[in-house]
């Protein structure tokens, strides 16, 4: 068996097949193994079938043999109710994608993560493989009437359980059918995929895809689907295969669509959960108040605990009070009751009369005192507590802190503060145990007040004077003690206990317990606080009984050690938790000689909890032999403010009471609407619950509405457990307000008045009173989590995750279920600690059958679960998980799981409904002058170029050509260009003259040694510098038409020759000129393995130039002729070149010259990439137009030195610079702490008058003004740094000019921009988002803003596809393909409405223009134009437009360690990619945050998370993200993520 599994779990790792297959090999694998349906013959053993009754023996048997399984959180029905469930999702197996994780985190999470797991424990796939085929147990009552819901257990062993396992198998409903369909279609064509978020029928899929397309099934290759990427080309790859599992698996029908909304303050709305009509209604009569029995005073009760103890101590010294225990099981000490008298009486004594001075005491009184005791030391604790007593100081127990930073122990601070406590007692040995400075002090822990430890051991204390006696009066109202009690959100309250409460309450317990004088009574319980301090330490006083006391060391070693103590003492009472009976059940084997006659009451302090009634039915079945009786066991109820609630009594109140124990199969649907209702249907859900005995006796309990008024419930309705007594807490300390809420609730009958005339306390229990007056209770107030208005609660989500094979999968008790609050709803989070031997494949197996079995049996999903490490999660004192520690952990991004599975697309169902686009109005109806409905037309325009009078010499030439030869004849030693190296000295310059001689040799070498005719295309490859300028005006003198072309980088010819390759084809170019260095380069061996050499076209080298001057130098006959092409990467990673003619060339300069006012004095700092653009006018062609000095600063030198720029700047008192978001972020993140030392070397930049960022995109607003802000003490004026705005069909549009107003920013409304409306907001308010205007309109350019779609104008602040009109506007594409349809749609497009006749080009940016108050240089009211963002990269989800820039945002605010984040789609799922800052342990971490984020900000959610390493996602020399080439890097499989998550 165990050589098969080894097979199985061998064979995904190493090829990653895809789940059916890996099914149908198991099934091949394990087929011999499986129990065969009924009728089919078999060669199996019986015994490996499960058994068909539910016989208790034989069931037991089956489970024992496992060992291992975790009998405390599940009863036997629970786990047959979860393995059916499970067996049902198995018929229909859908296959779920498994998230792949780089090796390295796999190795690092588990000890050896490729071995197969352990299976001797023979449990392996007991439910999960042997599906339904044997039938799952029946109940044994049939169906069972409302009056006689709680069924009778009757004594005898076999049918103990049988009342216990009231399952059917039953149907789950049809929401759960997986839709196999899908899972061989698979789309071809990815212009259009289907939408896999919208809700599907239930049996065929409806695939919507584009006309023409056929959906055909694509061949597999090896494991996975042949694919192609956006452009066509195809590839396999595992990324894809899994991405269309994940779209398959989405394909489920969802729960069906909710019709009603609420309005989250806009149009786009979130759906509201309507009550669903069907749901279960409380239809009961209203319940009565239950009273408990009359509390009986017997003669001899002590007035007062400490008057019980005095009376004990003097009468019979010798008494035994406490035994306690070595870890070896010895008895290590007897406390006497002498001994506890003399010992509190002498620590009384001494704080009261030691601490302090005798004049000024320490300690009054009254005042409170913390207890600080290990849990192996009830002895000291107990003097120490009486001795409180004795000397009335209120003792306030806590544990013992073991480090500074323990979880929760901040909130202990708290509450010692609050409480006003200066004073600790505690023993010797903690004394010496506690954390100590290298001084000896002990520090201060975190939160805590400033303590005086006192160390309560009789040696360190001085006797109490003979005449001495504390005053020990009768019970009153003083406060005895105070217990501390940790909420749901990890808060620490104290709740205080009165004197007489205290009292009272140790008489309730003996009355209700039978406690008789000198009894003997072992407890296994935390000795501070709940039922362990008030049997093992209060009441056991009162009745002078002797109390074992167990301590945790010794069970974790021995198990047993409670029972043996038991027989040994011929206990008559034992405290325990289920926990405690379970390992007793795990350990019992070895043992011969037990017995359990002599106990006539097994307290069980965590009955109420619904899966402690396994573990009693276990634990009666097996000690039953031993002696065991059944009426022994006793439940009972508890909470830190009523105290004891209920208890179950005895052997000897059986008869008195006549009411044999109870239990209810109660659905557990009804149970999440509030309601009981057994469950008689067949039904997997079910809650089976023990009653928790009778009402205390002297108390009134009733059951009151969880929310609002405290409205009486009805008999079958859930409400909170109240109780009137004299026996509970009075408030909590220092806290009138919550104590009010809790302390003093008045429950109302429906007719709206108050019951009684006494206040009852809230338990924080849910239940109910069932019949005969026994108490149920069925989870926490703390545990209970609204999801779309249905309760569930935790523990009961706790039990089914536990019920799931394999059992020992995730340790006991180390399990965590909380729920979060995302977009408007609670979410729930599961998170559990692996065994370290568990493999990934495991990890998901197991996490897929939880949902699954949440699903089923809760019908609610889960939103994520999540793994963490063994012993990783936060603990409390005792052992179990801090829980809110463990979600702050959650929420802040630092649990570091190991795995995580998110589940959005099942259970986030309120968002808002998808859009539907309005159809547009005619034209007709429309368009009356310059209006569109209402509205001024959008659009606008720079400065008239014919109207502006200049002296603009350079106008009278219509080439650049013609304007450099000019200027070399009439101001031959003007320097033009400076090029400055990584020191900031000047590498290079040029004068006029220089450069026209140099293009002339250039020319010359073109014509003879290249053999060029004029019109030939030139590839110019060279670094940003000198050469490239020359190279470019050499073309200009010899008819040829340059292209620049970034050189390929040295240390990665791999990914950047094949680019410049391209380029080269693509452009026809006839020769390649460039510098010796880039020669070789081009002819190396890593270029040869690149692309292929040997098609390269001639390559000319201009370090070697002819010395001789061109016979003429050419002229163009028309200024239309092409002068340069622009070829240019988009961030869609489309490869376009676009044609610049003469004529647009000479007006682009002009345009900036004017809006600048560039003339030859001037001095302008350049610090951009030249190859294309606007950088690459402002670097080749603007000086040699305008005559000023260009300071050219590469890009690629601020990488050694990042002050280089701003430091030139400076220097030559530069007025206007130009630089890229690259370098400006570079200096941002460089230069952010060196302000100071740069003021230092003088670095000034007050003479800054514009700082212009050369962009293709929505102003990075946050960017800009974080360099402001940087650089403002530098003498940077906050309104110079501006930005332009350029794209292909217009390389630059708007440009910050010198004269003009200052560049605004509106705020506008994220959600109406989804709907391609426009709607600004104030600053600050919720969804807003900052825009900045693109800079100023360009002199001769003209704007309108269109529709993308029908083309038509639109009006002012719509947001509408940018046109322009232009005399430097592009003259068309340059591409081998000549695709007229898109040359002309994008050049040449007229509006369908109103001005017909002008010619537009498309920019293919969206944005808005917006009239403002300011006025222009000429005069008008000036026109702002904002850019939202590029079409081709926004993304159609849910029918909505989004920007990929609005959701990175979000991301990148998620977590400290996210540094940069890219979206894209795929198959209608969002993709998220975000770089990650950190250990590869925090990756995980992000999954859930980027999720929450997005739901919240967007209504969106992520199908895939992608964490990467630093770097990988490419942008391109304008600093812009490249998301389609990401996302051809992530469908290819070559991002090598450290994790992929695939939401489901």
């Amino acid at each position: 068996n165990s050589a098969v599994v080894a097979k199985l779990m061998v064979l995904p790792l190493s090829s990653d097949i895809t789940q059916k297959g890996y099914e149908k090999k198991r099934s091949k694998l394990i087929g011999a193994y499986l129990p065969q349906p009924p009728g089919v013959d078999q060669a199996l053993p019986q015994e490996r079938r499960t058994p068909v009754t539910p016989s208790s023996s034989s069931r037991y048997h089956r489970r024992r043999s496992s060992g291992s399984r975790d009998e405390r959180y599940r009863s036997d029905v629970h786990t047959e109710a979860v393995q059916a469930a499970l067996a049902k999702h198995k018929e229909r197996k859908m296959a779920v994608p498994m998230p792949s994780k780089r090796r390295s985190l796999v190795v690092q999470t588990s000890m050896d993560a490729y071995t197969p797991p352990d299976t001797s424990s023979g449990s392996e796939d007991e439910g999960s493989v042997q599906g339904d085929s044997q039938g799952t147990p029946t109940s044994s009552q049939g169906s069972i009437n409302m009056e006689h819901w709680i069924s009778q257990a009757i004594h005898g062993s076999t049918t103990s359980t049988t009342s216990s396992s009231s399952t059917q198998s039953g149907g789950s409903g049809a929401a759960h059918r997986l839709a196999d369909v899908m899972a061989q279609t698979h789309i071809e064509n990815h212009s259009a995929p289907p939408d896999v978020t919208t809700y599907t029928s239930e049996h065929s899929i409806q695939v919507e895809r584009p006309q023409g397309s056929t959906a055909r099934v694509a061949p597999k290759y090896g494991n996975a689907e042949l694919m192609e990427t956006g452009d066509g080309v195809p590839v396999s790859s595992r990324v894809s295969a899994k991405i269309q599992q994940l779209v398959n698996t989405l394909k489920r029908p969802k729960r069906p669509p909710l019709r009603e909304f609420f309005v989250d303050d806009f149009e786009e709305l979130l759906e509201v959960q309507q009550p669903d009509p069907n749901q279960p209604k409380p239809e009961g009569a209203q319940m009565l108040a239950m009273r408990g029995e009359q509390l009986g005073v017997v003669t001899n009760w002590p007035p007062s605990l400490e008057a019980a103890l005095q009376r004990w101590g003097t009468i019979s010294p010798k008494a035994p009070c406490l035994t306690t225990m070595d870890t070896n099981g010895k008895p290590l000490y007897i406390l006497t009751y002498g001994k506890l008298w003399t010992r509190s009486m002498k620590v009384a004594y001494n704080i009261l009369h030691k601490l302090g001075t005798k004049q000024e005491p320490m300690v009054r009184p009254g005042d409170r005192v913390t207890l600080v005791f290990p849990n192996n030391d009830p002895a000291a604790f107990m003097v120490a507590f009486y001795g409180c007593l004795l000397a009335e100081v209120v003792p306030v127990p806590i544990e013992v802190p073991l480090t500074r930073k323990d979880a929760g122990s901040q909130q202990i601070g708290f509450l010692l503060g609050s409480c006003g406590v200066t004073v600790a007692l505690t023993s010797d040995a903690c004394h010496k145990g506690l954390p100590k400075s290298p001084t000896g002090e002990i520090p201060q822990f975190k939160g805590w007040p400033k303590l005086l430890w006192f160390v309560t051991e009789s040696k360190h204390l001085s006797k109490p004077p003979r005449d001495w006696f504390p005053h020990i009066k009768d019970a009153n109202n003083d406060t005895a003690y105070i217990e501390y009690k940790t909420c749901k959100d990890g808060s620490v309250l104290g709740v205080t206990v009165t004197r007489i409460a205290l009292l009272t309450h140790c008489q309730a317990l003996t009355q209700a317990c039978g406690y008789t004088e000198a009894e003997t009574i072992v407890n296994v319980l935390d000795f501070k606080k709940d039922v362990g301090l008030w049997h093992g330490i209060l009441t056991s006083v009162m009745n002078m009984m002797h109390v074992i006391s167990i301590p945790y060391s010794l069970m974790k070693v021995n198990p047993l050690s409670w029972i043996q103590k038991v027989c040994q003492y011929k206990a008559k009472v034992a405290c325990v938790k289920s926990r405690d009976m379970h390992w007793a059940l795990v350990a019992h084997r070895d043992q011969r000689d037990i017995n359990l006659s002599s106990l006539r009451m097994l307290i069980v302090a965590d009955g109420a909890n619904p899966w402690s009634i396994s573990s009693c039915d276990a634990f009666l079945n097996v000690f039953q032999s031993k002696g065991l009786r059944q009426e022994v066991i006793c439940p009972c109820a508890s909470s830190p403010e009523a105290l004891t609630v209920a208890i179950r009594r005895g052997y000897c109140m059986a008869e008195l009471c006549n009411q044999p124990p109870g239990r209810g199969v109660l659905s557990m649907h009804g149970l999440t609407y509030g309601v009981i209702r057994v469950d008689s249907e067949e039904k997997l859900s079910v809650l089976t619950v023990q009653d928790v005995g009778l009402v205390m006796p002297g108390a009134i309990m009733c059951s009151v509405k969880p929310d609002g008024i405290p409205q009486l419930c009805k008999t079958d309705e859930i409400g909170e457990l109240c109780v009137c007594a004299i026996a509970t807490g009075t408030s909590y300390y220092g806290l009138s307000g919550m104590t009010k809420n809790t302390f003093e609730v008045f429950p109302m009958t429906s007719s709206g008045g108050p019951i009684t005339e006494y206040p009852f306390i809230r338990t924080g229990l849910l239940g109910f009173i069932g019949p005969g007056g026994l108490v149920f209770v069925i989870g926490k107030m703390d545990g209970l989590m609204v999801v779309s208005g249905r309760r569930h609660n935790a523990d009961d989500i706790v039990a089914t995750a536990l019920a799931v094979e394999p059992m020992k999968f995730v340790y006991r008790g180390r399990i965590a279920v909380f729920s979060v609050s995302v977009l408007h709803d609670e979410r729930i989070v599961i998170v559990a600690e692996q065994r370290p031997d568990s493999t990934e494949e495991d990890s998901f197996q197991w996490m897929s059958r939880v949902l699954q079995a949440i699903d089923s049996i809760h019908q609610v999903g889960v939103y994520c679960l999540a793994l963490v490490p063994a012993n990783t999660l936060p603990k409390t004192p005792l052992g179990g998980i801090h829980l809110s520690e463990t979600k702050q952990l959650f929420l802040e991004g630092s649990l570091h799981p190991c795995n995580v599975l998110m589940c959005p697309h099942t259970c986030v169902t309120n968002l808002p409904k998808p859009r539907q686009k309005q159809p547009e109005i005619g034209p007709a109806s429309v368009m009356v002058g310059n209006l569109v409905s209402g509205k001024r037309i959008a659009q606008a325009s720079g400065r008239d170029l014919g109207q502006i009078e200049d002296n603009d010499q350079a106008r009278k030439f219509l080439f650049l050509s013609e304007v450099l030869q000019w200027r070399a004849q009439t101001t031959p030693d003007h320097v033009l260009y400076t090029l400055l190296n990584c020191r900031g000295t000047i590498a290079n310059s040029l004068t006029c003259v220089q450069l026209h001689k140099r293009a002339e040799k250039i020319a010359v070498m073109l014509m003879e040694r290249g053999h060029l005719q004029d019109g030939d295309h030139v590839a110019l490859v060279y670094p940003p510098g000198i050469d490239l300028i020359a190279a470019f005006y050499g073309c200009l003198y010899a008819g040829c038409v340059p292209i620049t072309v970034r050189p390929p980088h040295p240390q990665n010819i791999a990914t950047t020759l094949p680019t410049v390759k391209m380029i080269v084809e693509v452009s026809r170019s006839a020769c390649l000129m460039t510098t010796q260095l880039i020669c070789k380069l081009l002819r190396s061996r890593e270029a040869a393995a690149a692309v292929d050499v040997r098609t390269w076209p001639p390559v000319l080298d201009t370090d070697d130039l002819p010395k001789k001057r061109p016979a003429q130098i050419y002229k163009p006959s028309n200024p239309e002729t092409l002068a340069y092409l622009d070829f240019s990467v988009s961030t869609t990673g489309m490869l376009a070149g676009v044609k610049m003619s003469h004529a647009a060339t000479s007006a682009f300069c002009r345009s900036i010259k004017l809006q600048c006012e560039l003339y030859p004095s001037r001095e302008v700092a350049i610090c951009l990439d030249p190859y294309c653009g606007l950088g690459f006018v402002l670097w080749c062609l603007c000086s040699v137009y305008s005559g000023h000095q260009s300071i050219l600063i590469p890009p690629s030198e601020l990488e050694t030195n990042p002050a280089l720029w701003l430091l030139a700047v400076s220097q030559y008192k530069v007025r206007d610079t130009f630089c890229s978001y690259s370098v400006m972020e570079l200096c941002t993140k460089g230069l952010g702490s060196q302000t100071e030392s740069l003021k230092a070397r003088g670095l000034d930049l007050s003479r800054v008058r514009t700082c212009v960022v050369v962009a293709e995109e929505r102003p990075r607003i946050a960017l800009t003004q974080s360099f402001s802000k940087l650089f403002k003490d530098l003498g940077l004026h906050p309104r110079a740094v501006s930005t332009s705005l350029g794209c292909r069909v217009n390389l630059a549009i708007c440009l910050q000019g010198t004269s003009g107003p200052d560049p605004t920013t509106v705020y506008v409304d994220m959600r109406a921009l989804r709907h391609d409306r426009v709607r600004l907001v104030e600053r600050g308010s919720p969804h807003s988002l900052p825009l900045m205007e693109s800079g100023k309109i360009l002199p001769g350019v003209r704007i309108i803003i269109a529709n993308p779609e029908t083309k038509g104008p639109l009006g002012d602040s719509h947001l509408g596809e940018i046109w322009v009109h232009s005399t430097h506007n592009a003259s068309g594409y340059f591409t081998i393909y000549g695709d007229e349809s898109l040359q002309s749609d994008h050049f040449n497009s007229r509006l369908s409405f109103g001005d017909t006749q002008t010619i537009w080009a498309r920019t293919g940016y969206l944005g808005f223009l917006r009239r403002t108050e300011l006025t222009d240089a000429n005069g008008e009211r000036h026109d702002a134009l904002y850019v939202v963002g590029a079409l081709d990269e926004a993304m159609e989800l849910r029918g909505m437009r989004y920007h990929p820039i609005d959701i990175e945002t979000s991301v990148i605010r998620a977590h400290k360690s996210i540094t940069e984040c890219a979206v894209f789609t795929w198959t209608n799922l969002l993709v998220v990619v975000v770089e990650l800052d950190g250990s590869e342990q925090e990756a995980l971490d992000l999954v859930p945050l980027v999720t929450n984020v997005v739901l919240e900000e967007h209504y969106l959610i992520v199908g895939v998370v992608v964490v990467v390493d630093i770097g990988v996602i490419p942008i391109n020399s304008r600093g812009e993200k490249q998301r389609m080439h990401l996302r051809d890097g992530f469908l290819a499989d070559q991002l090598d993520p450290i994790y992929v998550a695939y939401n489901m």
